[in-house]
């Protein structure tokens, strides 16, 4: 769903999804109604959306060259002058299709990267951000980048800044190993801090990023996490050691909220930080059940914690936002516990606390 009302802002995109077949149409929608939304939380607005149906892209353009022109049409109807394509482009495409198109070209990592890029808060967050955006611009390191960096500027030149841009492959592999070994400090000091909690009992929360996790977070342990109806805005992992309210003290984690197609790098650099997630012994994991593709996003969330080595950790599931319905029954069972809550309203909150309990007072009589 579009935003209507966004700040003012002179980037007006048009979203380019590609469907490889009739069937595939509805899921290629459904992604860029999620791109608008990223699009949206970059201060973009939205001016059009495209979708070409086409068994495998075209190795110059992605899409067929009848199609560039007709994004050219929609570009000049609504005064278009970025294009955001939902899948990753190769660097022969992006530079082909800004020439074709005479328009800044990004696609959805780019977009992704931006969005973590201002959203860093903390000097571990931003150098994980910074190491994500040069690992994945540094096969970008061409004449090209400096002319999407100068001329276009906004989405995607954020973060390491268009200097940075500029400068060639050796230099950038050489901040990449800085940044790398200044991460390899930080994560000593969160191992660290890991081993004095290793006896408690540890509950993260995970999800798909705006399902209310901080909003949980917040009732469960009275803190004062930030929370905004926009897509990541928890960036950093905040944890809070509860020791009243349950048999054991507990561990309460925060988490960067996930997302599908989120950019390898960004999973690699940020895998230090999702230790949490790995070495919890209880997930919370945060589904908003207001969204038509909340099983899918279930499935999406469970792959990333695959990827982190999280998937075996025993999880509770949540559907939040029940405020927006009268009667909300689940599709298909998810989970062997779940619980049908809202955080902002507070209902159902005892429910979900009594089950947390039991299970760490399991943990306690097991130490």
């Amino acid at each position: 769903m579009l935003h209507d009302t966004q700040k003012k802002n002179n980037e007006k995109a048009v979203l380019i999804g590609v469907a490889r077949s009739s069937q595939d149409r509805l899921d290629v929608e459904e992604s860029l109604d999620e791109l608008a939304e990223l699009a949206f939380s970059a201060n973009a607005k939205v001016v059009g959306q495209m979708i070409q149906t086409r068994q495998r892209p075209n190795p110059a353009l992605y899409v067929g060259t009848g199609f560039v022109e007709m994004i050219k049409e929609m570009l000049t109807e609504n005064d278009g002058n970025t294009i955001i394509f939902d899948d990753a482009l190769s660097p022969a495409q992006q530079r082909n299709l800004e020439k074709a198109l005479e328009c800044k070209v990004i696609d959805r990592p780019i977009l992704i990267l931006d969005i973590f890029a201002t959203r860093a808060r903390t000097a571990g967050s931003r150098l994980q951000v910074e190491l994500a955006q040069l690992e994945y611009t540094l096969p970008r390191l061409t004449g090209a980048w400096t002319h999407f960096s100068k001329q276009y500027g906004g989405i995607g030149a954020k973060g390491p800044g268009e200097t940075q841009l500029e400068i060639d492959r050796r230099q950038v592999r050489t901040k990449i190993t800085q940044l790398k070994n200044r991460l390899k400090k930080l994560d000593v000091q969160r191992a660290t801090q890991r081993k004095r909690r290793q006896n408690l009992y540890k509950v993260a929360l995970v999800g798909y990023t705006n399902a209310g996790k901080s909003t949980l977070f917040n009732v469960l342990t009275k803190a004062d996490v930030r929370v905004k109806n926009m897509l990541f805005t928890t960036l950093d992992s905040t944890t809070r050691v509860m020791s009243t309210g349950y048999p054991s003290v507990t561990v309460f984690s925060d988490t960067v909220g996930f997302i599908k197609k989120l950019p390898h790098q960004l999973v690699e650099s940020f895998k230090s930080t999702l230790e949490e997630v790995a070495l919890a012994d209880l997930l919370i994991h945060v589904l908003d059940c207001s969204e038509e593709s909340y099983a899918e996003r279930f499935q999406h969330t469970r792959e990333i914690l695959r990827e982190i080595g999280a998937d075996k950790v025993p999880y509770l599931l949540v559907y939040n936002k029940i405020d927006k319905f009268s009667e909300f029954i689940p599709e298909r069972k998810l989970a062997d516990k779940s619980f049908n809550l809202s955080a902002t309203k507070k209902t159902g909150i005892k429910q979900l606390q009594a089950e947390i309990i039991i299970q760490s007072d399991t943990f306690s009589q097991k130490r």
